[in-house]
């Protein structure tokens, strides 16, 4: 397993910091929004508790037209190109929702419409991820590479994400809230761009094309 992990960074440095940064970038998104939502629309605009499973259905239609409508974008225009394209859009969504909740001029449906057109770029973008982080590894470490990307970005998305926003929320303030727009939507421009230089044109390709196995190229050297 070790050997694996340091066959990762030693000899894939760049596609591994490409996997930390997509993974991490999505995960707190993701985390700080969807976990957060139940808070914010209860504390900010005052949305009873027993309305507010209502509008986790937006949610779910931004997710899945997502990648439903943006998918073939992916295979036209190239996967490097939709995915630094769908990270930085939905990075610079997210900071003019959250100065227009820090103006007071959105309400709680208008707070979800904006989530919501977030989440559909967001989500085309992180399907493909996803995919991206299992395709350029070689066969014999891919499974690993994938689980230690997900768990790295599991860890700063899952915990970190809602931890922050819990705690921004709960200052009352929504300058503070705004901050933390603001933190998700660096994480995800960043990452768009770290795609952007860093990413692997994989699309009409097969695998061994994209990260020829770990004996092949050994045997070649050889």
């Amino acid at each position: 397993m070790s050997n694996d992990v340091n066959t990762v960074f030693k000899k894939y440095p760049k596609r591994a910091i490409l996997g930390l940064w997509l993974m991490a970038g999505q995960a707190f998104l993701y985390n700080a929004i969807f976990f957060t939502y139940a808070l914010i629309l209860g504390k900010f605009y005052g949305v009873p508790a027993d309305q507010i499973g209502l509008y986790i259905f937006p949610f779910a239609i931004g997710n899945f037209f997502g990648p439903l409508l943006l998918g073939k974008l992916f295979d036209t225009l190239g996967k490097k190109t939709m995915i630094s394209l769908t990270y930085i859009l939905s990075g610079g969504l997210l900071p003019f929702t959250g100065y227009l909740f820090y103006l007071g001029v959105l309400s709680a449906l208008t707070q979800t419409i904006a989530w919501v057109i977030i989440f559909f770029f967001a989500s085309a973008g992180a399907s493909s991820a996803y995919l991206t982080v299992s395709e350029v590894f070689p066969l014999e470490i891919r499974a690993m590479a994938i689980a230690v990307f997900y768990a790295i970005g599991t860890g700063i998305g899952g915990v970190m994400a809602p931890s922050v926003f819990g705690a921004l929320i709960g200052s009352g303030l929504p300058i503070n809230l705004f901050y933390g727009y603001l933190l998700g939507a660096g994480l995800m421009a960043v990452a768009g761009v770290v795609e952007l230089f860093y990413g692997v044109n994989a699309e009409r390709k097969s695998l061994e094309e994209v990260a020829r196995p770990l004996t092949e190229v050994e045997e070649i050297r050889e």
